[in-house]
């Protein structure tokens, strides 16, 4: 990640305190959700999405069809054997989502959550790896969990008699599991490969942003190849073999399943692209070029003589101290507001102050992610922000920094 340097300075006020737009920082849920929560690993909650159902459903109906041309003594009893099937392959898909989070807490990296959904699952990481050879490893994991389970599914099969129920079902559970970990491999985000392929050049270039940039534009070109090569090869017999008939209905749902998992590639390429710009530019978001020049008043001090001492210092916040110069609250802005113009010299600033707390205290140094996750842990209007020697630099709207966070996100990469 490009760190963005600066020369220390003062901050410069244009305005008296007391102008629209309090805000709070961009926060994200504190639980978060996602469906139906089946447990949790190492403190990371597991969820199911809702999709999850349509899917199970779509291969259960699908492998009971298969099932029935294999085992037509089953009757009615495919579709609990295809649901057996449909649970266990997601299973799979746990142990590949688990590898990326086993490996991530090993790397320091939170977790926030593990999702499976309609195409597969997911393991939401935070923050990146600090360098491209833990990238890549982190990447590579899942596929090769996939591999692994493939390969012990394939061992397996001399164990069981073939053309038996449990035949079949190990069967269908190797040749899934080498699917998922073959597709999983193609070197386009947001695929395991595609974080592979940015690792790679990240490595060569020494520019996280430029891999990104490139897996990303390899992952839309795979959205487009499956969208056009998919319903060709199951239409020609490449798939699911030669000389059988396609009907006109397998053609729609072949489209049909090419758009859907070519439209979801194509937004997590768009997607990755968007986070690895947030996060080139989130070092600009320092505490210390956001603060707002404050002056001190006592906690008596009318709310008129107040302001009128912050428009002479060209300051734009209030900082009330005790009567040895330390300060003890914070006047909000939102408050300010709230007071007519004809009422400020009979209100003191002590009744529109927020005590200063230790959350509350920001130093001036901050920066990117830390300064995201201290304001989150410790919701509040404004902060107080200190030198490492304890002096008061200034003060800290948590409006200004959701306005400089969403201009971050609207920047062009570098």
């Amino acid at each position: 990640m490009d760190e963005s340097g600066g020369q220390k300075r003062r901050p410069e006020g244009d305005g008296r305190p007391g102008a629209p737009g309090p805000g709070k920082p961009p926060e994200r849920p504190r639980e978060p959700g996602g469906g139906l929560l089946m447990g949790r690993f190492f403190g990371v909650p597991i969820y199911v999405a809702p999709s999850w159902f349509l899917v199970a459903a779509l291969i259960t109906w699908v492998f009971g069809g298969q099932l029935d041309r294999v085992l037509p003594e089953l009757g009615g009893a495919r579709y609990l054997v295809s649901l057996f099937f449909a649970v266990a392959f997601y299973a799979s898909v746990l142990v590949h989502e688990l590898a990326h989070t086993v490996v991530a807490l090993r790397q320091k990296l939170p977790v926030r959550r593990i999702q499976l959904q309609f195409f597969g699952g997911v393991s939401e990481i935070e923050k990146e790896s600090e360098t491209p050879g833990r990238e890549f490893l982190l990447a590579f994991v899942g596929p090769l969990l996939s591999l692994v389970l493939g390969g012990a599914f394939y061992l397996a099969l001399d164990l069981v008699e073939p053309g038996t129920v449990p035949g079949v079902l190990i069967a269908g559970l190797t040749i899934s599991n080498l699917l998922v970990a073959v597709f999983n491999l193609l070197p386009g985000l947001p695929l395991d490969g595609g974080r592979m392929l940015r690792a790679v050049v990240w490595k060569l270039t020494g520019k996280p942003m430029s891999g990104t940039v490139a897996a990303a534009w390899v992952g839309r070109a795979l959205a487009v190849a499956v969208l056009i090569g998919l319903p060709l090869l199951t239409h020609t017999g490449t798939l699911g073999g030669a000389g059988q008939e396609v009907d006109g209905m397998d053609t729609v749902m072949d489209a049909l399943l090419a758009a859907i998992l070519a439209a979801i590639i194509w937004t997590g390429a768009g997607n990755s692209l968007r986070v690895a710009r947030l996060r080139e530019h989130l070092p600009d978001l320092c505490a210390r070029a956001l603060t707002r020049r404050a002056v001190p008043v006592e906690e008596a001090t009318p709310l008129s003589e107040a302001l009128r001492r912050a428009n002479e210092a060209g300051a734009r916040a209030l900082v009330v101290v005790d009567p040895h110069g330390d300060p003890v609250s914070l006047v909000r802005e939102a408050a300010i507001v709230g007071v007519p113009e004809h009422r400020r010299p009979w209100v003191a600033v002590g009744g529109l102050a927020q005590e200063i707390t230790e959350g509350t205290r920001v130093p001036a140094e901050l920066a990117g992610e830390e300064l995201l996750e201290r304001l989150r842990a410790h919701p509040a209007s404004e902060y107080l922000v200190v030198e490492e020697d304890g002096a008061v630099y200034g003060v800290l709207a948590a409006s200004d920094v959701e306005r400089a966070f969403v201009k971050a996100m609207a920047r062009p990469g570098r």
